[in-house]
């Protein structure tokens, strides 16, 4: 535990996490007692945001989040503005925060719903438009089992750090009409681990946390490998992939079981009429009707191309260079 000295040092030097840690360490409270402190002083802050501000993987920037800091000053008895004053300049918000690059594509543009998603990700204290992070590289593959369902998807994704460091990638998954987004699992398989879930029943909307194990520095990689699964046994008949900003290689392979196989099979993309200078995050888009041929604003003409089961009763597509917009393969049962 430390003591009074080694506290005074880290409310000196920082940063905010560990002086936080030692201040509730020093003066021998949990984090539910600190949580029921500020609900005493009106402020309602859950378990998880303490833990990840004592951890150092979340920064409180939103204006109740700092009162809450300023709170902690005296539940702590700290000299007033001493956590302040370590978490620096808040990072931009509002109409500029994360603006992404020219020629991007909004949610609204690749998905419906954009509404609902963008408050999901803000309440995981992101931003909707955030471009911290762009694509290098994806490989997704999907098994559909024989009552015509996706029984699970496994994604292998190389995410790449630009502009501000992070340390997380926001997974985002859109069910079928008839999914039940509570039965929706999400988890980790390699170099990363899962973080908070919203979901959002109306619109079978899925949103995870991908948590890495350091802060990405600009240039920095990582590679993240994780496994969603869906037993709510809806029929699927096609998964897409968006892309808001340019990506690199994106390769989709769909496997069906003998029982049910589909009649045939169609490769599909559709692109945005512009491209930005900058890589961003892609929507995991989950199967399920998306946007019309032509929808939704900025797109171009489909491009189509048929595809044929291998032996193994798979098909694939691998797309490069990818522009902002929607690739996926759909499929007839009948």
């Amino acid at each position: 535990m430390p003591n009074d000295r080694e506290l005074r040092v880290a409310l000196k030097e920082g940063p905010f996490h560990v002086a936080l840690r030692a201040a509730v360490e020093t003066r021998g409270l949990t984090l539910s007692g600190l949580r029921q402190h500020l609900g005493e002083r009106g402020l309602r802050v859950g378990m998880t945001s303490l833990s990840y501000w004592q951890q150092g993987l979340r920064r409180p920037e939103r204006p109740e989040s700092l009162r809450a800091v300023r709170a902690l000053e005296e539940i702590l008895v700290l000299p007033p503005r001493s956590l302040m004053a370590l978490l620096g300049p808040p990072r931009p918000r509002g109409r500029d925060a994360g603006k992404p690059p020219v020629g991007a594509l909004p949610y609204s543009a690749i998905m419906e719903s954009s509404r609902t998603l963008s408050a999901m990700i803000h309440d995981l204290d992101g931003v909707a438009d955030d471009r911290r992070l762009h694509i290098a590289g994806m490989y997704e593959t999907l098994q559909i089992g024989p009552d015509r369902s996706t029984v699970r998807r496994e994604t292998l994704q190389v995410v790449q750090a630009h502009e501000e460091a992070t340390d997380r990638y926001l997974m985002v998954y859109r069910g079928d009409l008839g999914c039940d987004v509570e039965r929706v699992r999400v988890r980790a398989l390699e170099d990363c681990r899962v973080g908070r879930v919203r979901r959002d029943r109306p619109t079978a909307l899925v949103v995870a946390e991908l948590l890495f194990d350091k802060v990405l520095r600009p240039g920095e990689t990582q590679i993240i490998r994780y496994e969603l699964a869906d037993p709510s046994g809806v029929e699927t008949v096609e998964y897409e992939r968006g892309f808001r900003h340019p990506a690199g290689q994106y390769v989709l392979r769909v496997n069906f079981t003998a029982e049910a196989l589909p009649v045939r099979v169609q490769r599909f993309a559709r692109h945005g009429s512009g491209t930005g200078s900058d890589p961003g995050p892609g929507l995991g888009s989950g199967p399920g009707p998306g946007p019309g041929p032509g929808s939704g604003s900025g797109f171009g003409e489909e491009e189509l191309g048929e595809l044929s089961l291998n032996a193994h009763n798979a098909v694939h597509l691998v797309a490069g260079s990818l522009e902002p917009g929607l690739v996926g393969i759909r499929w007839d049962w009948d």
